[in-house]
């Protein structure tokens, strides 16, 4: 009967482990299958998978895959992604977009003045790229706006660091930062604020009538800057109480003799504040027109 009764059981086990397999693969045959392609904003996340040809080389396809990345905020691959596309297709219908995607791309991790340039600066240069290769383009006037707000930007940033400087009484570094943003960007607002703070800057150094040269121009080219009142009433300070207007202050721009510089009767200059290098007055007006074309801190400049 033992025997019997092993001879039924090894068979009957092995039918068991074969019908929990086969329940078991058709448990999992009837689940659904993953759907491939699932749409990801409207964007086929097949774009994503795979090294093929064309999805390396297609227009289309990394157009799509830019996109992609573009919309989920993720910048950093949007940018690799829009500049492969520049590099391939510089002749397509898509490139002054692609383009302009990868300005924005720049644009939209710009962070405040105090943090790091470089998407500023990349961001500039891909619109200016836009503007001087696709001339007329439909993005042309939108391009031509963030250029706008880079210069800004920077001139601000550049405006952030002489103010640091100017706190550490750094002058000559402050002095340098502010003259940059007058220079590089004459037109901007900010230009206004540099021109108060290079004044102070050079009030701190000695050169009052550099000061004075300052605070005109701001009064001048920026009457409604915040800081006008407190420009105007330093200007009548720094000239002796004296209401001097705006444009009878500002020293020639093309080489003649600072406002404070003055000649007497007999020919010779005097220079209402001591020099920051300590130079002597020159004694002859020949002298004094070619000092005057020059940076009076000497090696400080």
């Amino acid at each position: 009967m033992r025997m019997i009764y092993r001879t039924f059981f090894l068979p009957l086990s092995a039918l068991s482990l074969a019908l929990a397999i086969a329940a078991a693969g058709c448990s999992s045959a009837s689940k659904p299958a993953p759907a491939q392609g699932k749409a990801l904003s409207g964007i086929d996340e097949q774009i994503f998978i795979g090294d093929s040809i064309e999805k390396n080389y297609d227009p289309n396809v990394i157009m799509k895959r830019a996109e992609a990345f573009f919309e989920k905020e993720e910048f950093p691959e949007a940018i690799i992604e829009y500049q492969h596309f520049m590099d391939l297709h510089r002749a397509h219908v898509l490139a002054p977009y692609a383009l302009f995607k990868l300005g924005e791309s720049h644009f939209k991790m710009m962070k405040t003045v105090d943090r790091d340039p470089d998407p500023v600066n990349k961001a500039m240069l891909a619109y200016e790229k836009l503007l001087k290769e696709y001339p007329g383009s439909k993005w042309e006037a939108d391009a031509i706006e963030r250029v706008k707000h880079c210069h800004e930007n920077i001139a601000q940033a550049r405006m952030f660091v002489g103010k640091f400087y100017y706190r550490r009484e750094a002058y000559l570094a402050a002095a340098h930062r502010f003259e940059s943003v007058i220079k590089s960007y004459p037109d901007l607002a900010v230009s206004g604020d540099a021109l108060y703070n290079l004044a102070l800057t050079y009030q701190d150094l000695g050169a009052t009538d550099w000061a004075q040269e300052k605070l005109a121009l701001l009064l001048e080219r920026f009457p409604n800057n915040t800081n006008a009142d407190e420009g105007r009433a330093l200007l009548i300070s720094l000239s002796g109480g004296k209401r001097t207007g705006g444009s009878s202050a500002v020293a020639s721009l093309n080489g003649a003799a600072p406002s404070a510089v003055s000649t007497g009767g007999n020919g010779t200059v005097s220079i209402g504040s001591p020099l920051p290098d300590g130079s002597a007055a020159l004694q002859d007006g020949t002298a004094a027109s070619k000092q005057s074309t020059l940076c009076r801190l000497g090696i400080w400049c």
